[in-house]
């Protein structure tokens, strides 16, 4: 069995584009609701799409050559990490919920700054500052744009989201390139 130091390593040489090719699309997919749908059909295609990531992710990367249910590969610990930063995400609906019930104009705040916080220990496991980036950049401005466009959040925030997810692929593409040489 290979050290947590060789697992980290293999762990942090994949393409991860699945996972975020993910989210951005599900988050496009909030931002056109907020543009064409009232926010009472918005406010479900959130939850349905934000809370589909995981199963898009696992479709998706079929085709970035990631294939996250390929049971051939070794098993690496990291694997189970980020599943369980992933679970983290999902369980800060316990919080994203009874705030909608009172405001459900916070969904765009708790999803949008609870979710992204699974990139923080994604950056510490590849030794990147990418997931560091994602997680400030997003919290600062979803928190920005939440007060400066209470009219707008359904539409804003959404697209902000995908603009970052958009920068993240980008410098995880430049990264593996990076390596690659």
């Amino acid at each position: 069995m290979a050290s947590l130091e060789q697992q980290r390593i293999e762990f942090a040489n994949r393409k991860f584009l699945a996972t975020p090719l993910s989210g951005l699309i599900a988050w496009f997919l909030v931002g056109l609701s907020g543009l064409l749908f009232p926010d009472r059909i918005t406010v479900w295609i959130l939850f349905i799409a934000t809370g589909s990531i995981v199963y898009l992710a696992l479709f998706v990367s079929k085709f970035t050559g990631e294939n996250f249910l390929d049971k051939t590969k070794p098993k690496n610990v990291f694997d189970s990490l980020f599943f369980y930063t992933v679970t983290q995400a999902v369980l800060v609906y316990a919080i994203a919920i009874p705030f909608f019930l009172k405001d459900y104009t916070s969904l765009t705040l708790t999803v949008g700054v609870l979710t992204g916080t699974m990139w923080l220990p994604f950056s510490w496991i590849i030794k990147h500052w990418v997931g560091i980036f994602h997680s400030l950049t997003r919290t600062i401005l979803i928190v920005l744009l939440w007060y400066l466009f209470p009219e707008q959040r359904f539409v804003v925030i959404p697209f902000t989201i995908v603009v970052i997810y958009i920068i993240t692929l980008i410098i995880l593409m430049k990264r593996n390139k990076q390596e690659l040489l």
